[in-house]
């Protein structure tokens, strides 16, 4: 079985949900503390042992890779002089992470447009999938997880996350599971959505996956659909009917952050800040002085 080598991240959406702010700056550019969201993202992929990373991109997307490129020469000077080596090293360990490839999505609208955009730098072996606007933080990573359940088992493998609130299940695809050992289980269907005194588990799926090359093929054949839009599922889907087992992890010592819209965004930058070893304590201090004035 080949080893997963590539990962590939689709960062080319419009980011409507946080307009004005994404007119011009990326959504996967919001910062959460110090860092913005795609370098949780990039950090996971990298510590679950993967350093090569296409980043799928949109017009107004320049930011990201001005991100992850070498610092420029004012900058560095400008820290040199200040004395400021921790700067230094952390912003020269960005660039230095992995190597990142760039690729302009072009296609139909939908999730499933990115991963197909991506297919002349995967070719012909099994790669990763990690959106650019939510992470899970966990140990060991989320990714080294699924790695580690496709090395065994192959097929696909989709990361799962438990949905402790019962009214949150329909905002979720849930997926209706087969256990196969520990926390690893074959997924028999997704239904998107549903409602939840319907829904199958409480095992939502999503966010991450290991694909194999032929899903570019299964995307091309299922085409667009729902919305007339080309949907990463479908292309699963087909995989799935036509033999390939999906297999489903529910991630382990883990926490899933979504900011994919204002509330959440706001909840995780939040519950971060507070865990920040610069801003935390004095965070808490301002936040208990606020409640007390409310």
């Amino acid at each position: 079985m080949k080893k997963i080598t590539k990962a590939l991240i689709p960062a080319a959406g419009f980011g409507t949900r946080f307009l004005p702010q994404t007119k011009a700056m990326p959504k996967e550019m919001l910062p959460i503390v110090d860092k913005p969201v795609i370098q949780y993202v990039v950090e996971e992929i990298v510590d679950s042992g993967i350093d090569n990373i296409i980043i799928v991109t949109g017009a107004t997307k320049r930011a990201i890779e001005d991100h992850f490129d070498e610092p420029s020469e004012d900058l560095v000077q400008n820290l040199v002089n200040g004395k400021k080596s921790e700067a230094l090293a952390q912003i020269n360990r960005i660039s230095e992470m992995a190597n990142f490839i760039y690729v302009r999505q072009k296609g139909p609208y939908g999730n499933g447009t990115p991963v197909l955009s991506g297919e002349p730098v995967i070719e012909d072996e099994p790669f990763a999938v990690l959106w650019g606007d939510e992470f899970i933080l966990s140990e060991p990573p989320r990714l080294k997880q699924m790695i580690e359940v496709h090395e065994k088992y192959g097929g696909m493998v989709i990361s799962g996350v438990k949905i402790e609130k019962k009214e949150d299940l329909s905002r979720y695809g849930i997926a209706d599971l087969e256990l196969v050992e520990g926390n690893v289980y074959k997924i028999k269907k997704i239904v998107e959505k549903p409602n939840p005194d319907e829904a199958p588990s409480n095992i939502a799926t999503h966010g991450a996956y290991i694909l194999p090359p032929e899903i570019f093929e299964a995307l091309r054949k299922a085409g667009v659909g729902k919305g007339e839009e080309l949907w990463l599922v479908d292309g699963i889907n087909l995989l799935q009917k036509e033999g390939v087992p999906l297999y489903a992890v529910v991630i382990e010592n883990g926490k899933y952050y979504d900011t994919g819209n204002k509330l959440e965004y706001m909840k995780t930058a939040l519950e971060l800040a507070l865990a920040h070893p610069e801003v935390g304590e004095e965070l808490k201090k301002y936040l208990k002085a606020l409640m007390n004035k409310s």
